[in-house]
């Protein structure tokens, strides 16, 4: 099925309200799935690619950044292009989780001896470990689909201009969303002026699209209803089940088929029971009764723009460790601006009230209910204030 043939029967069906910028993407998509269709990428060895062998190739076409507020069906149109595209191999990834792997990369490269260079990339590695890095992604990927790209970390931003101009240089056409324009990205940020150029080579590789329609359609899927549910017990589970069918379009008679998701966090494998387009679900028990840490935190929040937890007990002086990683985890997701829905035995003012910590709990108090505000839930992930 084409693009937007897929993008016209979800607004047939009426699981997609009409919309103008939508639709315009839709068919941009649309259009760049037939370039991809009738192009002819570089040779598949990334080494012919890397060192100038392999067949000549066409010119890629040019891909696309999608940029626009939070809700307004970006990563909807990503999946849409995602799964209608025949292009292969192509890697839909969360931008976050790209960069982790691409500092992983470069890490392991410069570990090696020279030796053990010449014999994994070819007799011209040498040094710079950019090059084969960038050679290695795009034999495993002619397309790119990055979902919310954002920089906020020195160490990205100072190597993004030089991966990406070896990605493009590779032929790897990329398509990414953001809820930022090109030259928002790392505003403020240190040494920005190193920065510039990466900007300079995305607005000059990738066709520019605002998605900027009048509903925040996540927010629209809430439907003014609560998101943080007391007590605990059938009634707040079934209202957060129904949130979690609305936000990812998930039929409820295969709620026994929402699959898990696995983070790769310093090495170790960290298991989401469930996630689903940017909406994970934990239970209390899994995420501060286990031994995780802030990185663990970080990694959820910057992956999913929604979190729903449940089974969140009152907390005792007997229960200062989890209170504690409660207090790391609701601050990292205030951080990036995830939206928390949750079940509770109590309301946040109630939650901790006596034990070690307590008078610092009264933080996480006062962000528990901001979280709750039409204000915090209209914010883009990962987008302070």
């Amino acid at each position: 099925m084409s693009v937007i043939s897929a993008y016209e029967n979800l607004v047939a069906q009426s699981e997609l309200r009409p919309d103008p910028d939508q639709a315009r993407v839709a068919a941009r998509l649309d259009r760049l799935a037939r370039e991809l269709d009738a192009w002819t990428p570089p040779s598949p060895s990334w080494l012919g690619r890397l060192f100038g062998g392999g067949r000549r190739a066409d010119a890629p076409p040019r891909g696309l950044y999608m940029w626009g507020s939070v809700g307004r069906g970006k990563s909807m149109l990503m999946d849409l292009f995602h799964d209608n595209v025949t292009i292969s191999p192509r890697r839909r990834v969360h931008f976050h989780e790209f960069m982790l792997e691409v500092h992983a990369a470069i890490h392991d490269y410069r570990q090696m001896s020279e030796a053990q260079r010449r014999e994994t990339f070819g007799r011209h590695a040498g040094d710079d470990p950019i090059p084969p890095v960038a050679g290695k992604i795009a034999s495993e990927a002619r397309l790119l689909c990055f979902d919310e790209m954002q920089v906020t970390d020195v160490a990205d931003a100072m190597i993004l201009g030089r991966l990406f101009t070896e990605l493009f240089r590779n032929g790897v056409v990329v398509v990414t969303t953001s809820n930022r324009p090109p030259r928002d990205l790392y505003k403020n940020g240190l040494n920005r002026q190193l920065f510039l150029p990466f900007i300079d080579l995305l607005e000059a590789t990738l066709d520019v699209e605002t998605l900027n329609g009048p509903t925040d359609y996540r927010l629209d899927r809430l439907g003014g209803r609560p998101v943080y549910y007391v007590p605990n017990g059938p009634e707040a589970t079934q209202a957060l089940s129904e949130a979690f069918f609305r936000l990812t379009d998930y039929a409820v008679e295969d709620r026994e088929k929402v699959p898990s998701d696995t983070l790769t966090v310093q090495g170790r494998q960290l298991f989401v029971p469930k996630a689903l387009k940017g909406v994970a679900v934990f239970s209390f028990k899994r995420l501060c009764a286990s031994p995780l840490g802030p990185a663990d935190y970080l990694a959820i929040a910057q992956k999913y723009h929604t979190v729903i937890i449940v089974g969140i007990p009152k907390l005792g002086p007997e229960k200062r460790n989890e209170a504690k990683r409660f207090v790391t985890l609701i601050d990292a997701l205030y951080e990036y601006r995830v939206k928390l829905l949750c079940a509770a035995d109590a309301p946040p003012q109630e939650l901790y009230t006596e034990g070690d910590g307590a008078f610092e709990f009264e933080r996480t108090v006062s962000r528990l209910m901001e979280m709750q505000s039409a204000d915090y839930l209209a914010q883009g992930h990962g987008i302070a204030a």
